[in-house]
């Protein structure tokens, strides 16, 4: 089985930062691209970085600068690096997994973790 759990999530002030954790489980996590995605209340989810399993990535220019994506594949774990909060990155986090499986290539979603940001 598949499981995507984010961590990480919580209240910061602007200017602050958090780290988010996924470890995806039931994958073969060198094989994998992982990525980061948002939900902000009322928008629709967007993509705010990605990383491949070799290491390329890829931001949305609103958090390029802020925000670092990075994987370690000795604990098969993606993390989302982000400084320099503002109100705007208030959003529901999700962690995108796409992997193969004995079923083929296959996109699983974690359920996502809640980002406030408010003075």
């Amino acid at each position: 089985q598949v499981q995507v759990v984010e961590s990480g999530g919580g209240l910061v002030q602007p200017g602050g930062s958090l780290r988010l954790s996924c470890a995806p489980s039931g994958i073969i996590f060198t094989l994998t691209d992982m990525g980061w995605y948002r939900q902000a209340q009322g928008k629709q989810r967007e993509l705010v970085a990605d990383i491949t399993s070799g290491d390329t990535t890829n931001y949305a220019d609103s958090v390029k600068g802020r925000f670092t994506i990075s994987r370690n594949n000795a604990n098969d774990t993606v993390y989302l690096q982000m400084n320099n909060l503002k109100p705007e990155d208030t959003a529901v986090y999700y962690c995108k997994v796409y992997t193969p499986t004995n079923l083929g290539w296959r996109t699983y979603w974690g359920p996502g973790t809640q980002v406030t940001v408010s003075p």
